[in-house]
């Protein structure tokens, strides 16, 4: 029908807006960046479509609302798919890829065709149950109080879970409901069974937070609470639910463990509780690099790229530390427990800290990433015909590290592949510019113009979300959520205390809560609101920088700082909810009208541009070196 009505592109723009919908959601349930790709791409190509992201389940409106489309996404976690699809938006937008392009592209994307063969291992089972037992296993340790034996349980347990999970996925359909319930339950008996014939010496809440780690979706609560502080009420407000109930079952399957393994489950938990923080962490050289390693297994399960696991170490550890050693100062500040501000002021500063070191980092990766495409795709002046030492650096550097990661094979051939491509087009290019030579035009093969594609994608920018997102699953409260409902499943004792009556011999009880217990809600809140608010206060203190940078940088180009807004418009979306030009019918009427405006002027010749290469279009100089495809 939209084919008929509007033209195939209009359907097919449709097409890939809507797919961009699912595979984001799915890939990071950050509805406001998701949101905002898809206002970003409405507004450019001029489409009459509106959309509700929810928890789980996504509604697209054809035509304002005259058909809806419903699609059911649930929740998992990939960091290469999040920042390829955003990327292939982006390019979608700044029209350096076409919608037929786009879409092939997002094929590909989804089986696995630009995945190294490393991240292919661990992107599914059966390679994906190393890095349960890896993650359990530090876990314990590093965040739970655990020490080394706790963690070997917790491995077992890890080991255990993942198998469990591997045969209700190979099942499939509604036995996936039950992941939940037998991952909890696995690791109740596995560790009561440690505790009861092997020595009342472990310490459950390690082993079972540790294990349960990887179920416990602390990231989606922080997202709940972004949502609702910037106004997404009710996607936030579901997705705290869910991810509380979520956390709820999977206590009460580990504590059904308990129940079938021990005769008194309450006081060995009661009991258990002298086994742990044997460990004093700030005393031991090995905090970081345990750490480190923690985070490794955090990115694993995160599916981030291996050969980028330096990227994601480096704001982790940042976060991490920055919150370490602000609690550690409020701690020798004041000796008073009785507020959770040295809580607030850690999580809020670490974040923040941690958003700021990924813009950084972003912002260096850009600038060299820039250059070495622009080598591959001829989009600047070539490295040989300049003086300047900066771009033979940067391409002699990225070579070595492609090299470095296909010889070790974690990378992709392709990343080679497009350094034999470059050197085909500068000899075929040099041998069309000299006016002795009889070639006439430079033709790709098949194989060639697929990785010209890619090459062009992954020339966009970093995404940002896509390198911080592990840092904030491993800064956020899941493990808290899980506390406050151990806490309920097993009430903590009342504090007795015995007092004298004045004047007499007599004494009487009295019997008062234990704060440190019984608050654990008030603790869970101020944390994920403090690590909500330093996402917000870190992209707004970036903004602030990037704004002032772009009043005040008089010696920059017109197109340089139109490339700055262009990123801060995108990045808004980060803590910002989306403007839909629907909310305004008179804006939404103008900008309508000058899209069309647009395509017809455009007319014949875009589409004839759309056809060719698009790395010709980025320099007037490439004017002079036509290169088509067979």
């Amino acid at each position: 029908a939209l084919e008929s009505k509007f033209g195939e592109e209009y359907a097919l723009l449709f097409v890939f807006n809507m797919r961009t919908a699912i595979e984001l959601h799915r890939a990071w349930h950050m509805t406001l960046l998701t949101s905002k790709i898809l206002q970003s791409v409405k507004d450019r190509f001029g489409l009459r479509m509106t959309w509700n992201l929810g928890v789980i389940r996504l509604k697209f409106r054809v035509e304002d609302g005259g058909f809806e489309l419903h699609r059911k996404v649930p929740y998992d976690y990939d960091s290469e798919f999040q920042d390829l699809y955003m990327r292939i938006a982006t390019a979608l937008i700044q029209d350096r890829i076409t919608v037929h392009e786009a879409l092939i592209f997002q094929t590909d994307v989804k089986e696995g065709r630009h995945t190294a063969r490393s991240g292919l291992f661990l992107r599914d089972f059966p390679g994906r149950l190393v890095v349960y037992p890896a993650l359990a296993a530090t876990c314990a340790v590093i965040f739970f109080g655990g020490d080394w034996v706790d963690a070997g349980v917790a491995a077992i347990c890890g080991v255990a879970t993942g198998l469990f999970e591997y045969a209700l996925v190979t099942i499939g359909g509604e036995a996936k409901i039950l992941i939940d319930l037998f991952a909890g339950m696995i690791t109740g008996i596995i560790g009561a069974l440690f505790y009861r014939f092997n020595g009342e010496t472990y310490c459950l809440s390690a082993i079972f937070l540790g294990t349960l780690y990887w179920y416990f979706y602390g990231t989606a609560f922080v997202i709940g609470i972004l949502e609702i502080i910037t106004g997404e009420l009710e996607t936030g407000v579901t997705r705290f639910m869910a991810v509380s109930i979520k956390t709820f079952v999977l206590c009460l399957s580990a504590s059904f463990g308990m129940l079938l393994t021990l005769e008194a489950p309450a006081d060995v938990w009661k009991d258990q509780t002298s086994n742990c923080n044997q460990i004093q962490l700030g005393n031991m050289w090995w905090r970081i690099p345990l750490y480190l390693a923690c985070s490794a297994s955090a990115l694993a399960q995160y599916r981030f790229r291996v050969v980028e696991y330096w990227r994601g170490l480096a704001v982790q550890l940042v976060g991490y530390e920055v919150q370490y050693q602000v609690a550690q100062f409020f701690v020798e500040r004041s000796a008073s427990e009785k507020d959770n501000l040295d809580t607030m002021a850690s999580n809020l500063i670490g974040m923040a800290c941690a958003v700021i070191a990924a813009c950084i980092l972003s912002k260096l990766i850009d600038f060299f990433q820039n250059r070495y495409y622009g080598q591959l795709l001829q989009r600047d002046t070539h490295r040989y015909d300049t003086d300047s030492k900066i771009d033979d650096c940067v391409f002699a550097l990225y070579t070595c590290k492609v090299k470095f990661f296909s010889a070790v094979k974690i990378g992709r051939r392709e990343e080679l592949d497009k350094i034999e491509l470059e050197r085909k087009l500068k000899q075929e290019t040099d041998e069309l510019r000299d006016p002795n030579h009889p070639r006439e035009e430079v033709k790709l093969e098949e194989k060639e113009e697929n990785l010209l594609l890619d090459t062009i994608v992954n020339a966009e920018s970093v995404n940002i979300w896509a390198m911080l997102m592990p840092t904030v699953y491993q800064l956020v409260p899941g493990s808290i959520i899980a506390k406050l409902w151990f806490s309920v499943i097993f009430p903590p004792d009342l504090i007795e205390t015995e007092r004298l009556i004045e004047g007499t011999n007599y004494t009487y009880f009295t019997y008062t809560l234990d704060y440190a217990n019984e608050n654990i809600y008030a603790n869970l809140m101020v944390v994920a609101t403090s690590l909500a608010l330093g996402l917000i206060v870190g992209f707004a203190f970036v903004q602030s920088v990037e704004y002032l940078a772009t009043a005040f940088a008089w010696w920059e180009s017109d197109e340089m700082k139109e490339d700055r807004k262009k990123e801060l418009n995108m990045r808004k979306g980060m803590y910002t909810m989306a403007k839909d030009s629907s909310d305004d019918p008179e804006e939404k009427e103008s900008k309508l009208s000058t899209v069309m405006e647009e395509k017809e002027d455009g007319g014949e010749e875009d589409d004839e541009e759309a056809e060719g290469d698009d790395f010709e279009e980025e320099s007037p100089a490439q004017e002079e070196s036509p290169v088509t495809s067979t």
